[in-house]
């Protein structure tokens, strides 16, 4: 049996594209916040690599130009369109205060949910071009290289944006702690 040239395309598509579907998913859900949106980004993403793969150079960074397609995609939807927000990047840099921890009680455990819901808060409400930047890196493990090329910037880019995502962030986070701490939280 002789396989055609599309079958033998969409067997390597298969092996090379498969592997990245998880890490794909949690990416997209992060970017629009929504399960069911994430699902469809994702989905639309691979019809778009399946149809482009002829175009895909092998030897290149196929996990970088899958990341791309995605981010094109949702970019492009109604839900990336809309994300777009502005803050402020000249406030000075402080150190966050350090909370206590002593062990894992019922007071410990439902500290470290609220903080984790603090922080998924804050990511949520970062502007899209910093909330990638950060998930990729911190969440996904890519290099700056990689990064680089998911988003089609310079490597440089990349390490301001990370530097200016987390700073933004690190601002947030101090601002609604410190509205906590004034209000008995």
């Amino acid at each position: 049996m002789y396989l055609t040239h599309f079958e033998a395309q969409s067997d390597s598509f298969e092996e090379l594209a498969m592997p990245l579907f998880d890490q794909l998913f949690n990416f997209a859900n992060w970017l629009t916040r929504n399960r069911e949106e994430a699902e469809d980004l994702v989905q639309e993403t691979y019809a778009k690599a399946l149809k482009g793969f002829p175009s895909f150079r092998l030897g290149t960074n196929f996990r970088a130009w899958m990341y791309r397609i995605l981010r094109n995609t949702f970019l492009t939807s109604r839900t990336g369109l809309k994300a777009k927000m502005t803050l402020s990047l000249d406030s000075e840099e402080e150190e966050p205060p350090e909370l206590p921890v002593e062990g894992n009680t019922p007071e410990t455990l439902l500290m470290e949910r609220s903080n984790l819901e603090l922080l998924q808060r804050a990511i949520d409400e970062l502007p899209v071009y910093f909330r990638e930047i950060l998930l990729l890196c911190d969440l996904e493990e890519m290099s700056y290289q990689e990064i680089a090329e998911t988003l089609s910037i310079p490597v440089g880019t990349v390490m301001s944006r990370l530097s200016r995502a987390r700073k933004t962030l690190r601002n947030s986070l101090q601002i609604t702690v410190s509205k906590g701490m004034n209000h008995g939280l």
